[in-house]
């Protein structure tokens, strides 16, 4: 079985999948005294299956697809042929236009605009009819971003380690072996991204403000280090709500919008 026979397994049986989930999350942990991680904690009530997961990293796919595209050719993803329907609110996307990047910088924001999009192919083609709509987006929501190249860099690089930080926190919730492995291919990218858009940052020696309290910033800002690691050399992860408070721009307990999301994300796991 390959890595999109394993989702749609999933998928095609709600029943199975619900109840895996549940005794993974619950019974398995508490049986075996192993203590469950911040993601797992925060989201047992909930009996989150490895669809909602996927479906969670979907939004955020969606968010950083919209934002290369459009810094890279003016056009939005549904533009270039990427599907955007399924189940949820959809929205359209504002903000945002081409940024006027040197040869070698366009040069990499596409090729992380290529990899962005395939991302969201990925996951919709795995997740078939379950897959969520792009929500509404926001790409001019903290009004940077579009104007210049050190705009640009700031906040891609935000977007890179926001999403690296929520594969990583997500993972030891993820039941499935092949879709763990497809979602750590996915971070191992977003990783990849991340880290070059912190070395072009560092290397224009640009001052970006931290998006909360984990934010670890490059190495022109204030405490910053070339990598988005602690003193330990690891990476940084964040809850499902830590993640969402971010995309928000409020961390207030219970905020289903705003930000990049002004109308909330799709799918089961929507609140700060």
């Amino acid at each position: 079985m390959n890595r999109t026979e394993a989702v749609q397994d999933l998928v095609n049986n709600s029943v199975s999948r619900r109840r895996f989930a549940r005794f993974m999350a619950l019974g398995s942990a508490a049986a075996a005294g192993v203590a469950m991680t911040p993601w797992q904690q925060e989201t047992q009530a909930q009996s989150l299956t490895d669809v909602d997961i996927l479906n969670f990293a979907l939004n955020l796919e969606y968010l950083e697809a919209e934002f290369y595209t459009v810094a890279t050719t003016g056009q939005r993803i549904n533009d270039v042929g990427i599907g955007i329907t399924g189940s949820g609110r959809a929205g359209e996307t504002v903000g945002g236009s081409r940024v006027a990047l040197n040869d070698r910088n366009m040069t990499i924001a596409m090729q992380i605009a290529l990899d962005e999009r395939a991302h969201v192919a990925f996951l919709r083609q795995a997740l078939g009819a379950a897959a969520v709509a792009k929500p509404a987006i926001n790409l001019a929501a903290l009004g940077v971003g579009f104007n210049n190249t050190n705009e640009f860099l700031t906040l891609g690089r935000a977007f890179e380690d926001l999403g690296v930080s929520a594969y990583g926190g997500a993972a030891a919730a993820i039941s499935s072996r092949a879709i763990l492995t497809a979602a750590t291919r996915i971070a191992l990218t977003e990783a990849q991204h991340a880290g070059i858009l912190r070395l072009l940052i560092s290397d224009a020696g640009v001052a970006v403000p931290m998006v909360d309290a984990l934010d670890v910033p490059p190495l022109a800002s204030p405490n910053g280090r070339l990598f988005q690691v602690d003193g330990a050399g690891l990476s940084t992860v964040r809850t499902p709500s830590q993640v969402l408070a971010v995309a928000y721009a409020s961390s207030k307990a219970g905020t289903r919008s705003g930000g990049f999301f002004p109308n909330g994300v799709n799918g089961t796991i929507a609140s700060v």
